[in-house]
């Protein structure tokens, strides 16, 4: 990773790391957590279900700073196995969790230390017992190939620099038959990356969009076929929160070397 790459990560952390010590401290206080400060029209819990939102611990609900409700769009199913990539303070994992049921189990996966502790103390709150956590990065899954029926993820993989192998780990740990459902932003084809870069920052979720054609383009490189993506909202100008899908071929069984 470049120095560039790293300074970025870093930057991605350290705000992360902030929201999750806000919601956290704000739990402590009389009145309890208050969302973090975000377009709450277009990221953040109002993207869910009030009946989701109330079913959750205040502090998941407070630190949700997505785009969409992917473990909706997902479909998951009774007995499956999902993955969160950048999993924040767990709403999506516990969301996961409550739909796969007690023979299904929901993985979150973040690098931010204080995120996985906030999520760990929701996860207890919630009393959600097939759950787990897990610490690293999104380009390096800590799970093994063809273990996962599931990926979701929400607004996060635009924070990566490095998206190629981000899509190429996610076929890794998917079993075959296997398929994604994401929420994140996307760039109208139009727009050159210093014209996303202009809409926003990577923390924001902006800058490091990719267009609609790279997206599918990504995702076929890594080896993903039926893939769609329907942009639900906008967010700025020329740029969409949309739902991802695609699947692994049932015949697939690793990454594609290309």
């Amino acid at each position: 990773m470049n120095e560039q790459s790293t300074d970025l990560r870093e930057t991605v952390r350290l705000r992360y790391a902030a929201a999750a010590v806000k919601v956290t401290e704000g739990g402590t206080a009389c009145c309890g957590p208050q969302p973090v400060e975000i377009d709450d029209e277009n990221f953040g819990s109002t993207l869910y279900a009030a009946e989701e939102r109330d079913a959750l611990p205040t502090e998941a609900v407070a630190a949700s700073l997505g785009c969409g409700n992917p473990s909706a769009v997902a479909e998951l199913r009774e007995g499956e196995r999902v993955l969160d990539l950048g999993s924040g303070g767990g709403i999506d994992v516990l969301l996961s969790a409550r739909r796969v049921g007690p023979t299904g189990k929901a993985y979150g996966l973040d690098m931010t230390e204080e995120m996985l502790t906030l999520a760990l103390a929701n996860t207890a709150k919630a009393g959600a017992t097939n759950v787990e956590f897990l610490k690293g990065t999104i380009e390096a899954i800590p799970l093994p190939a063809n273990t996962i029926d599931v990926v979701i993820s929400n607004c996060v993989i635009n924070l990566s620099t490095d998206k190629p192998t981000v899509f190429a780990e996610t076929f890794r740990v998917l079993r075959p038959g296997g398929r994604i459902g994401v929420s994140d932003v996307v760039a109208d084809d139009t727009l050159s990356t210093t014209q996303r870069a202009e809409r926003g920052d990577y923390v924001g979720c902006i800058a490091g969009a990719l267009s609609f054609a790279e997206y599918d383009q990504g995702l076929a490189a890594a080896g993903f076929t039926n893939i769609e993506i329907t942009p639900t909202h906008s967010v700025a100008d020329g740029m969409h929160s949309a739902i991802i899908r695609a699947d692994k071929p049932t015949t697939a069984t690793t990454t594609p070397t290309g």
